[in-house]
């Protein structure tokens, strides 16, 4: 008799490059809204929890549109969390950041005392998927005070923070891939890293250059441009992920 089934996709290549397009995504489209009625982000920013949330939720096991529907409604959400406290409270970057790096840890303190682990290769229905879905909650509101503390608050600005984040993101992640050094530590390590690093080359890439330097893309642009490159990415992943299962069903059929 089979055990529970994942919800969550093999960590490969194509996790981290929908991972970054979400993250960079997110961020551009959560300032666009923002730029024109924060009210209208904050509905937007439910809704799409809402709606990715119940579609997400509801499947068995993993599967790559409601996964990644759901990914990126989180990162439009965890965008306005972060910019919510500083912007609409006044709340400094290092506290955001602090407040989020502590959020963090205490979602992982009750999984773990929950389930004994928060290693994602044990995420079935269930508890175990409601704290792995907070982690990356408050991983992405997280990563993006990081973000704008490094622009901001270190005096940064996009490029140089994109490319800090960058290199850290990359070393993390071949720890996690080559050495096999920590591979839990080195996940969550890296999955937070993602966060600053698309948000910074987002920013770079859509602000003006008064305001941290940017490109002067525009946000709705740039935000226009990731979503398309990420729809196309996951109807091949999708694509890939229909073809592997059918090939398995019908080996099980056959046997």
């Amino acid at each position: 008799m089979s055990g529970p089934l994942i919800k969550v996709p093999t960590i490969d290549r194509d996790f981290w490059i929908l991972k970054l397009l979400t993250t960079a995504g997110g961020e551009a489209l959560s300032d666009y809204l923002a730029g024109r009625s924060v009210v209208l982000a904050g509905v937007v920013g439910v809704l799409l929890l809402v709606l990715g949330g119940a579609l997400q939720l509801r499947t068995r096991s993993y599967q790559p549109v409601p996964y990644w529907l759901f990914a990126a409604a989180i990162a439009v959400f965890g965008t306005m969390l972060a910019d919510g406290m500083h912007v609409v409270l006044g709340v400094p970057y290092p506290v955001t950041s602090t407040v989020y790096a502590a959020a963090l840890a205490l979602v992982f303190l009750l999984w773990h005392r929950a389930t004994g682990t928060i290693d994602i290769h044990t995420v079935t229905a269930g508890r175990p998927e409601v704290y792995y879905w907070c982690a990356v909650g408050a991983a992405f509101a997280l990563g993006t005070a990081l973000g704008d503390f490094a622009a901001f608050s270190l005096g940064l600005g996009y490029l140089a923070s994109a490319v800090l984040f960058g290199v850290l993101f990359a070393a993390t992640l071949l720890l996690h891939h080559r050495a096999r050094w920590g591979v839990t530590v080195t996940f969550w390590s890296a999955y937070v890293l993602t966060r600053p690093f698309g948000a910074s080359v987002a920013d770079y890439l859509g602000k003006p250059a008064g305001h941290g330097g940017g490109r002067g893309w525009g946000d709705g642009l740039v935000a226009l441009g990731l979503f398309a490159a990420f729809t196309l990415m996951l109807i091949r992943v999708a694509n890939r992920y229909e073809g592997v299962a059918h090939l398995v069903s019908s080996s099980d059929e056959s046997v």
